[in-house]
């Protein structure tokens, strides 16, 4: 067990390092976080509306945090490939559940703080106050949703392996499809009815309806105060959530390990584009 955890924390600590290298990029993309999720929330403001103010806050804020967790797991194989390190990585005498344990727990751990890093960005743009708010139950939401997104980007994790020049560039479009039919900035019912049911395959769906609901949103009071749900009232989402992280997951793991088997016969760790 010790051996176990001394493994996964190297790669924890691998991926904190390679974040330290390119320290000047987390700061572009936390201060572009910042600002984009600013233009969206402010429409709710200019439209003189608290309700679609925080519905607009709230995706804005688990979009960071979902998105970034998803895409940290689904770009590491490709970020190996452009240090060189993939082939390495795959031959070493790691099982891959301890690689991809290692890689899912800095990932979770670097969107937990990014999306700090944007809430905090956020109050210097919006007069936020979220008296009355579950947080202990969105705090939980985040914790369940969580596992599913892991699975989700385990998945991604192939293209990168499957296609040397355009897998990372298709994670893109699997993340922007998720952000499409989640109802992130609107509700699902706003979407052509063809494309309704996708909804209920995304688990972001089902983290946002529980998040709204324990935010207070769709309970306001006329002079704008929250009053939270509790976890009870979201039960169902947190059930549906559980058993797509728990599908998910496996799923994932299983995907990844065919198309490393694959990429081995082929020759595919060793080009580099």
């Amino acid at each position: 067990m010790i051996s176990r955890f001394r493994q996964t924390w190297a790669f924890v600590y691998r991926d904190y390092e390679l974040t330290k290298r390119y320290w000047s990029w987390v700061v572009v993309f936390t201060v572009y976080a910042v600002v984009s999720g600013a233009s969206v929330a402010l429409i709710g403001v200019a439209s003189n509306d608290r309700k679609l103010t925080l519905t607009l806050t709230i995706g804005v804020l688990f979009w960071s945090f979902l998105s970034v967790l998803f895409n940290e797991i689904a770009m590491s194989i490709a970020f190996e490939r452009w240090e060189g390190t993939l082939e390495y990585t795959f031959m070493a005498p790691v099982s891959r559940l301890i690689h991809l344990t290692g890689v899912s727990l800095y990932a979770a751990a670097y969107s937990t703080l990014r999306a700090i890093a944007v809430l905090g960005g956020l109050f210097l743009f919006l007069d936020l106050d979220f008296t009355g708010a579950n947080l202990f139950g969105l705090l939980i939401v985040l914790v369940v949703s969580s596992v599913a997104f892991v699975g989700l980007g385990l998945i991604a994790a192939i293209l990168p392996v499957m296609s040397p020049e355009r897998g990372a560039e298709a994670t893109n479009i699997f993340q922007s499809i998720l952000l499409l039919i989640s109802g992130v900035y609107y509700p699902v019912s706003v979407l052509p009815e063809w494309v309704q049911p996708f909804a209920a395959l995304s688990p972001a769906t089902y983290a946002l309806n529980a998040s709204r609901k324990l935010l207070g949103v769709e309970t306001m009071t006329p002079d704008g105060k929250l009053i939270g749900q509790s976890l009870a009232s979201v039960q169902s989402e947190l059930v549906t959530l559980a058993a797509l992280g728990l599908l998910l997951v496996p799923v994932g793991l299983g995907v990844f390990g065919l198309a490393e088997q694959w990429a081995k016969r082929t020759g595919k760790l060793k080009r580099t584009g």
